[in-house]
């Protein structure tokens, strides 16, 4: 090995020497990459597409810590394509141009193609879209993007048309678990020369606390394995001037001591916002308590307006619930109101009570069903005119010949027995309520039956109308 080349090495060391952990533990191959079996794995598109060696532009999205720089990297790699990296809130249509005049000059001279990176891409501009796309959808270059916004709403439109999306979900456990199994054990980029040991419980602790995130993980072992060196260093025989590197050893408590609970990943107007809202509804409309009760505290942990799950809440118990428990929409209104008055932290006892209410309330979505079938005959020209016996008797009296007045022919309620009678009240036969055989929807239904029975035999009994009678 000549100067230059051990110079070159010492440098390399020296690098490595004072990058994170989580920085040297970067997957070098595919095979290497944590996560995401859903689009990797054999026969999967972007494993599909890598082989096939047809990658054509790609938007990454998904939370922090799921490798969405990576797998950008091991895209490049895998394709033996140059690899450019920007972010999209800085780079400018200037450098724009020049990666793309760098990347149309590598491929004439060595047909080697070219992979930018865009971070941040939901920040990309209208004036560098339309310098970059052209050349894009030429082939001179292949434009990566990564987001951890939903890019159906936060990246232009003109984007995603030309882009196929993927997205990156948070590491379960078990793939948290094996990226520090590996860290621990390399020798090269980890901790295999120390011997590390670690407890089970430990590397638990970092699965479950990380959230997802694996340079989280990787962070929190790199914290505790450091101080128990610096704690040894420091305790180390003063006869022998050693340490036992065998003995670092670090337990659940060593473990919880080098990571802080991850906080919330939520925007208040981000794709979590809306999934977390999601999934709360669903539950209580799933009739799950306990899953709805978990939504509710993860939406109150993470700073969500507790008005706005009140005002989902009453929208439920009407759409949801309705007259199975016409209570439901009592219990959603209390609950909002009293919310409005007492406020938070006591405010969430009381959207806890109004959740496993309704949560447990038997279902029926009859009424949301009726009104949106009737708006829809209205919407699609069938309007029903008024019939005369129901219209205003107050109004002008008809012209001369021109048939009965508004309001002939009507019968007072009132007045029959049991304040029933079989008076047609639209016109048409049509009906757009359909009570359920839940809760109290089930004696309302055993009720309407009962009226639509009677108004049908009054109805069959009743002489044919001469025109312009009612």
């Amino acid at each position: 090995m000549d100067r230059g080349d051990l110079w070159a090495g010492q440098r390399e060391q020296s690098r490595r020497a004072v990058e994170p952990l989580a920085v040297r533990m970067r997957p070098r191959t595919l095979n290497e990459f944590a996560g995401q079996k859903h689009i990797l794995g054999t026969g999967k598109l972007l494993r599909r597409m890598l082989e096939a060696d047809v990658i054509t532009s790609l938007i990454l999205h998904g939370p922090p810590g799921t490798g969405k720089t990576t797998l950008a990297e091991l895209i490049a790699q895998f394709t033996k394509r140059h690899f450019e990296r920007e972010n999209a809130s800085s780079v400018g249509v200037k450098r724009i141009r020049e990666i793309l005049d760098e990347a149309a000059l590598r491929l004439e001279r060595s047909g080697r193609r070219t992979v930018l990176f865009l971070d941040e891409i939901h920040r990309f501009t209208k004036p560098q879209q339309d310098v970059l796309l052209a050349d894009v959808e030429r082939g001179i270059l292949t434009l990566v993007g990564a987001t951890t916004e939903n890019p159906l709403f936060a990246v232009n439109s003109a984007l995603v048309s030309r882009s196929t999306l993927f997205r990156l979900e948070a590491l379960s456990e078990e793939d948290i678990v094996d990226v520090l199994r590996r860290a621990i054990a390399d020798k090269e980029r980890g901790y295999g020369a120390l011997h590390l040991s670690v407890d089970d419980d430990a590397l638990m602790v970092w699965a479950a606390k990380s959230d997802g995130d694996a340079r989280r993980a990787l962070t929190a072992l790199e914290v505790a394995t450091l101080s128990l060196l610096k704690d040894q260093q420091q305790s180390k025989s003063e006869a022998t001037g050693k340490f036992d590197h065998t003995a670092l050893r670090i337990d659940r408590a060593a473990a919880e001591d080098s990571i802080q609970q991850k906080a919330a990943v939520y925007d208040g107007t981000g794709d979590e916002h809306y999934n977390s809202i999601s999934a709360f509804i669903k539950s209580v409309r799933g009739s799950d308590p306990d899953a709805a009760i978990y939504w509710l505290a993860r939406m109150l942990d993470a700073g969500e307006d507790p008005r706005f799950i009140a005002r989902r809440l009453a929208i439920l118990a009407s759409e949801d619930i309705g007259n199975a428990d016409p209570r439901g929409i009592m219990v959603a209104q209390s609950a909002w109101e009293l919310l409005e008055r007492i406020g938070m932290p006591e405010g969430r006892i009381i959207l806890a009570q109004a959740t496993t209410y309704l949560a447990l309330a038997p279902k029926s979505n009859a009424s949301y069903v009726a009104i949106d079938e009737a708006l829809a005959d209205v919407k699609e020209g069938r309007t029903i005119a008024v019939p005369v016996h129901l219209r205003d008797g107050n109004s002008a009296p008809p012209a001369p010949g021109a048939g009965a007045a508004n309001g002939t022919g009507y019968r007072y309620s009132h007045g029959d027995a049991g304040a029933i009678n079989d008076q047609d009240y639209l016109g048409v036969e049509k009906a757009y309520y359909r009570p359920t055989d839940r809760g109290l929807e089930r004696a309302l239904g055993e009720r309407l039956e009962e009226l639509r029975k009677l108004r049908s035999a009054g109805r069959s009994r009743r002489p044919p109308l001469s025109e312009g009678n009612s």
